[in-house]
């Protein structure tokens, strides 16, 4: 059973300030990399964290440098998902892997297993009374009305009293409709058992489609630039001069009958979770892939250079990760 701290600690959902209501945004939900139990001798030798709109995709290599055998569980926490029923949740696929997660292990594939929480909204740990109400606890299919007209009295109450669904009403003659919104949040994570052979070194990888968020607009450049929403704009982004004026010049010159039109696209990865691993990662490469020349890139970084039509790219050496990555895309759509 993986603990609680493993689950939540790496991965949560982040809600984006957006100068927009819940109809043309969409949150995105920001995912990481994987977590083991604490180890001394288990080191990153090399990360590359590939990040695009369509698929994020990363290669470890890991060097037990201990002359005996590591055994270990290796957990990939999924975003938490909190149902919401004014808030598109924004996951790319309705089931239990709504992120489309693999992981191979020097080529392999790997079955990992799923664990499931529900958690009330005061932080209390409802997946029994779910379970035993016969209701599920990732109800994705449909997130936003669930059926209780099979619960008794006994049920009902206990899962009412613990903030768990709001009961939907007939908007017109005020009676139940047999349904409910779900209010819990979700807690999810892919794990597996692996060795890590002494004195070796043993090449991991996982891919996922990330559930990026979005506006139907761009935002940021509404605002007068010393507004509290530009400014978050530019700390979370780090977006420079030439990318703002490169934006407004494209706003400029599309024509409003016939495009391109801009979006946002926003994208998280959660990096600051490899304080499990034995000193620095050796050799830190990342690679944004904005995926069409005619989109813009803004992402915080160090040395980053353009390596391709569509790819930038950072390089670092004993990497210390100190804050998670933010990805700001704008996207030109015809």
């Amino acid at each position: 059973m993986l603990s609680r701290t493993m689950i939540a600690g790496v991965a949560a959902l982040m809600l984006s300030a957006a100068a927009a209501s819940a109809n043309d945004s969409v949150a995105e939900i920001g995912a990481g990399g994987l977590v083991l139990g604490r180890s001394d001798v288990v080191s990153i030798e090399r990360e590359t964290l590939y990040l695009s709109m369509d698929e994020v995709r990363v290669d470890y290599v890991f060097r037990n440098n201990s002359d005996a055998d590591v055994d270990t569980v290796v957990a990939f926490p999924m975003p938490d998902i909190t149902f919401n029923p004014y808030e598109d949740i924004g996951i790319p696929e309705a089931d239990d892997n709504f992120l489309g997660f693999t992981v191979t292990i020097d080529g392999m594939d790997v079955t990992p297993r799923l664990q499931q929480r529900a958690v009330s909204p005061a932080g209390v740990d409802i997946t029994g009374l779910l379970a035993g109400a016969g209701l599920p606890v990732a109800p994705f299919d449909d997130p936003y009305a669930i059926d209780i007209g099979h619960l008794d009295d006994g049920q009902r109450a206990a899962l009412e009293a613990a903030g768990a669904f709001t009961v939907e009403t007939d908007y017109e003659t005020g009676a139940e409709t047999g349904t409910a919104n779900p209010r819990w949040t979700v807690q999810s994570a892919y794990y597996w058992t692996m060795t890590f052979p002494a004195g070796a070194a043993i090449a991991v990888r996982h891919t996922y489609k990330p559930a990026t968020g979005g506006a139907a607009g761009v935002f940021f450049m509404m605002e007068e630039p010393d507004s509290a929403t530009f400014r978050t704009y530019q700390r979370r982004y780090c977006m420079d001069a030439p990318f703002v004026n490169g934006v407004a010049r494209r706003l400029a010159e599309a024509d409003p009958e016939t495009g391109p039109y801009y979006t946002e696209a926003w994208l998280s990865y959660v990096l600051t979770t490899g304080a499990n691993w034995a000193g620095p990662i050796g050799t830190f490469r990342l690679i944004v892939d904005k995926g069409s020349t005619d989109n813009l890139v803004s992402f915080c970084g160090e040395g980053i250079t353009r390596t391709g039509p569509t790819t930038f790219e950072m390089v670092r050496e004993d990497f210390w990760p100190e804050r998670d990555l933010d990805v700001l895309f704008v996207v030109a759509r015809r």
